[in-house]
């Protein structure tokens, strides 16, 4: 995150003058509400005083950095003033502070602690603060940070300058991996802006963190805001603003049509609702049922680094027992001293899994009040534990689908406690979040649990059961539909629930589904990739071009490489990926083929059951797949060359 676009000319004040720290920091403040960053001044300032009341934010060497966090935030940014003559702000050295910079973040996030660092690192320079004393307008203030950031941080792109009279469209993109979807989105809605002639700017919301964020400058004066978003985006921000909240998929394949309905008008007015910024994620016109698939795949996509890591390392136990020779029986994966390793932190990692689930679900509800309820609600549903526990009953875990349940109960809870405490004295406000809401989250969770353990313990002991005695046809049949089901929509829900159902069976010791499951999403790019190398005049010269990638894609279990060309021809290219993926699904059950990794593609095919003919499986339904496309696309007009 550069430092310099947090910074707006409103924000920076040369030449100040207060006489006392007291007054640095409410000429601050105003510059960061003179900014558009800040909602409410007041309970801001709290949170700004709060800090100082820890320790002071002066640093020494003429530097003050005063900060927060705050609800009161719109969203990420900074203010700054020089103050020539000095100030008294309390520094650890006893000298005034000359250099003072302001940093507002909101609740959701560490944004503070990452400016707070990169901002000390430039400011060891002397250089560079001489440079900063010395500026004689906010343009070169601003001008002399960016060529420190520049030089420090050469490798980090510059976030793309809009023109003078800002963006038109803004948008923000994200999927519950942030992997493939997030970015493709974005790359269609930039496409789009460019073919229309209209200046545009995507925020993703990618696995390593919000990118190309958006500023409250740029939200004002822009036309409206496209939200591209399976999971929780910060919605807070577009308060007032015309708001368009679609699916992930619908930037890729109607970018032009959503940029288009915002330039005409054609979209909602976003009222926020609440004082969360997470908690009201979606438009107001969104179903119910979509908001329960949003918090969903909040919890999935928090949940999937535990499962990958978590799963490949106890797969390298596996692998290293399989290499010594040791015996198959109760120590294997843990008969060796490195097997054991490996065994045991990736054991830990799936002890998470499932709390992290419900934890995120609950907070995607609620945020963080009902984080710690899901999570906890989590963490009793793989114990199983209730209260006939005291008498002597055993616990009977209610797993993956005990801890749906309990992060989903978990945030409405949370959300009826917060409106009964509406009612509450105001002089109570600050003990709300530390106190009341997770006493009363936690033991209304406490006794939910008591009712939900019981009955889905049931309920997924039955499952288990029905899986592990299923006849070699049954599955088969399983295996074929759960490979259909990771081609329905390559990463949309049907792909998603495939693929949670193999993580959760891995969980309880069933890896021929997970085998299934992933050579089912590693078919489609395959299937197209064949299909644009030996059918070429099926296809268009940009599709052809973009082929092979498929093909790595493919092999690395990346399902969504497929998705360009299902969106420009879904009757024919999703029928055809489902024909070879559910053919590769059900060949791998029949092969009784297992899989102990939930991720990885070719490269954990080291740790695949039967791996012969698990390639068997894959280059049968994608060479189906492949005929299938052949059959069912016309061939193009245009010469292929």
């Amino acid at each position: 995150m550069r430092i310099v676009d947090l910074l707006s000319k409103e924000s920076i004040l040369l030449g100040g003058a207060p006489q006392n720290k007291s007054e640095a920091i409410d000429m601050l403040i105003d510059l960061q509400v003179k900014g558009g960053k800040i909602a409410d001044r007041e309970a801001y300032k709290k949170g700004i005083l709060a800090r100082e009341e820890m320790s002071s934010t002066a640093v020494g060497e003429g530097i003050a950095i005063p900060h927060a966090k705050s609800e009161a935030v719109k969203a990420p940014s900074l203010a700054a003033m020089t103050v020539p003559q000095g100030v008294d702000y309390q520094a650890m050295d006893d000298e005034p502070s000359n250099l003072l910079f302001m940093i507002a973040a909101p609740n959701n996030g560490d944004v503070h602690l990452e400016v707070l660092s990169r901002l000390m690192t430039l400011l060891m320079d002397e250089d560079f603060r001489a440079n900063l004393l010395a500026a004689k307008d906010a343009d070169e203030f601003l001008a002399a940070i960016d060529a420190a950031e520049t030089e420090k941080y050469p490798d980090e792109p510059k976030a793309e300058k809009p023109a003078e009279s800002g963006y038109k469209v803004l948008a923000v993109t994200a999927c519950p991996t942030g992997i493939a979807h997030t970015y493709m989105a974005a790359e269609a809605l930039e496409k789009a802006g460019k073919r229309l002639g209209i200046s545009i700017k995507v925020e993703t919301n990618g696995s390593g963190g919000a990118k190309n964020i958006l500023t409250a400058e740029e939200i004002e004066k822009c036309d409206g805001i496209i939200v591209a978003a399976d999971k929780t985006v910060e919605m807070a921000r577009f308060n007032g603003k015309k708001v368009i909240a679609t699916k992930v998929s619908d930037g890729i394949k109607i970018p032009d049509e959503l940029i288009q309905r915002i330039e005409k008008g054609d979209a909602p007015v976003y009222h926020h609702e609440g004082g969360s910024s997470s908690a009201s994620s979606s438009a107001a016109n969104e179903s119910f049922g979509r908001k329960l698939y949003k918090h969903l795949m909040n919890g999935v996509s928090n949940m999937l680094p535990f499962t990958v890591a978590g799963g490949i390392f106890i797969a390298l136990a596996f692998l290293i027992d399989t290499i010594a020779g040791a015996p198959q029986d109760d120590s294997f994966g843990t008969f060796t001293a490195a097997a054991a390793f490996f065994k045991t932190i990736g054991g830990f990692a799936f002890n998470f899994m499932i709390p992290v689930l419900a934890g995120y679900i609950g907070k995607s509800i609620a945020d963080r009040p009902g984080f710690l309820v899901g999570l906890v609600g989590g963490y009793l549903a793989t114990t199983g534990s209730t209260f006939t526990n005291i008498a002597g009953v055993d616990a009977i875990p209610s797993g993956f689908l005990g801890a749906l349940l309990a992060g989903f109960a978990g945030g409405f809870i949370m959300l009826g406690i917060e409106k009964l405490c509406d009612h509450m004295p105001k002089a109570l406000n600050g003990i709300k979040p530390v106190l009341i809401y997770p006493l009363a989250g936690l033991g209304i969770i406490a006794v939910v649990m008591c009712a939900i353990n019981p009955f889905m313990g049931m309920i997924n002991t039955a499952i288990s059961d029905f899986l592990s005695n299923m006849g070699e046809s049954s599955k088969v049949i399983l295996g074929v539909v759960l490979g259909a089901m990771m081609s329905i929509d390559m990463g949309g829900p049907f792909n998603k629930a495939a693929y949670v159902f193999g993580t959760a069976a891995i969980a309880s010791g069933n890896y021929d589904i997970m085998a299934a499951v992933m050579i089912g999403g590693m078919v489609p790019p395959i299937s197209i990739a064949l299909s644009t190398t030996f059918f070429k005049n099926r296809w268009t010269e940009e599709e052809r071009k973009s082929g092979p990638v498929n093909y790595i894609m493919g092999l690395s279990f990346i399902t969504e490489g497929a998705i360009p060309y299902a969106a420009a021809d879904p009757l024919r290219v999703i029928p055809a990926c489902m024909v070879g993926a559910g053919l590769a699904g059900g060949l791998s059950m029949a092969f009784n083929c297992t899989l102990m990794a939930p991720h990885g593609g070719i490269f954990v095919f080291a740790v695949v059951g039967n791996w012969l003919m698990y390639l068997v499986a894959l280059a049968a339904g994608s060479i189906a797949g492949m005929f299938m496309l052949a059959l069912l696309k016309k061939k193009k007009t245009q010469p292929v060359k």
